[in-house]
């Protein structure tokens, strides 16, 4: 059994473990990848302060979440296919979100359904949506989050069309993987991915497949999610799927003052600081960079959240730092899903735990609710390089 200190020692392992087509998918931006690198060294950017002779006995890390108490604020992004990256991927992350108390949010494009995910678990989870055209499949897999009893819609709002991903047109991205030479010779190096794939019947995405008008194979799965993301998506149309949820609702990809005033005004219960992890409009800024003047733009009318670029628990300490009520890691459970299936999840979450609350506490804190910018060294120009209004 490897000795997991990081993310990092979970990304080598599932890097290893898992084929090659996946793993890209993972790990990768689109175009030049300028966003996705910069998401992470904007961060090394910022130092911690440290300070000493303070007491740091009895430390809080617990916040709520959307008024939902979560044991530190941190949640499981929506990722997709990671029923891919290990059999039951959504399954094993769900459980030990559950287990861990921290949210997880289920992607539109899983491999495990809604339905899977609420039948495994025992505790409400998030739902994540991306607004299709089709108005029908819409109506219906927004009743389907409510049987589920989801506690939350998370609207994703920037990808209305798909960023180009090299890696994934070069690897003939699908699922299930097809059948090419180089794929099954790195599938054959893949032994313990493949038994699991072997044992488990969840190998599409099953939000979509028999739940879609025409779609019942990968096929036809494919060509009907290529035409369907909405390109009209606009503000009357995401008042009109907050009043068909009616519950709470978490607006996820604003990367703009403008936008996060809007959608403050709008009602919003969270608004997600995020680029899509750098994965749709390259040579954006960091979400990082841009989260202090989003929160300046917003101030205390709606939960400001963050993901993009965080893989470790000083990134969260940074994120709240600069005023994040809570963050979201992707990647960095994912890699977990991929070295050692739900035991990874909580190992990932348990790195996270560790650091965030050492780290608060050699910086001489004992309580998130008092962690500022005073806990920051911030770079000259870091927060004024661009003009942003």
């Amino acid at each position: 059994m490897p000795v997991i200190t990081s993310i990092d020692d979970l990304k080598a392992l599932h890097r290893a473990r898992t084929p090659k087509m996946f793993y890209d998918y993972a790990e990768s931006g689109s175009y030049t990848e300028q966003t996705f690198r910069e998401n992470t060294t904007d961060f090394a950017r910022l130092k911690l302060r440290q300070k000493v002779a303070v007491d740091m006995s009895n430390r809080r890390i617990a916040r709520d979440i959307v008024g939902l108490p979560a044991t530190m604020p941190v949640g499981l992004a929506p990722v997709g296919l990671t029923g891919m990256q290990h059999a039951d991927g959504e399954i094993h992350a769900a459980r030990a979100a559950e287990k861990f108390g921290v949210p997880f949010c289920l992607s539109t494009m899983s491999i495990c359904s809604i339905e899977d995910v609420a039948e495994h678990t025992s505790k409400p989870f998030m739902f994540q949506l991306y607004v299709m055209k089709d108005q029908d499949f819409l109506a219906a897999i927004i009743e389907r989050a409510k049987a589920a009893n989801c506690s939350a819609l998370v609207l994703t709002l920037d990808l209305q069309i798909l960023g180009q991903r090299h890696k994934d047109l070069k690897n003939g991205l699908s699922a299930p993987p097809k059948m090419t030479l180089p794929t099954v010779m790195d599938l054959a190096t893949r032994w313990r991915w493949g038994m699991g794939m072997l044992r488990t019947k969840r190998r599409f995405f099953g939000n979509i497949v028999g739940h879609a008008k025409g779609v019942g194979d990968t096929s036809s799965l494919m060509s009907w999610t290529a035409e369907q993301f909405d390109d009209r998506l606009d503000w009357d149309k995401i008042a009109a799927i907050r009043d068909m949820w009616g519950g709470k609702l978490i607006l996820k990809g604003i990367l703009d003052p403008e936008d996060a005033r809007i959608a403050a005004d709008f009602g919003a219960d969270a608004i997600v600081v995020s680029n899509h992890g750098g994965r749709q409009l390259d040579g954006a800024l960091s979400s990082i960079r841009m989260l202090p003047h989003i929160v300046k733009a917003v101030g205390d009318r709606v939960e400001v959240h963050m993901d993009s670029g965080i893989r470790s628990g000083q990134d969260v300490l940074k994120a709240l730092a600069l005023g994040a009520h809570s963050t979201w890691i992707g990647r960095a459970w994912v890699h977990g899903l991929g070295a050692m299936g739900e035991a990874g999840v909580t190992h990932a979450l348990e790195v996270i735990r560790k650091e965030l609350d050492i780290s608060m506490a050699l910086c001489g804190e004992r309580d998130l609710d008092n962690v500022g910018r005073q806990n920051l060294l911030i770079p000259k120009g870091f927060l004024d390089e661009y003009q942003i209004t």
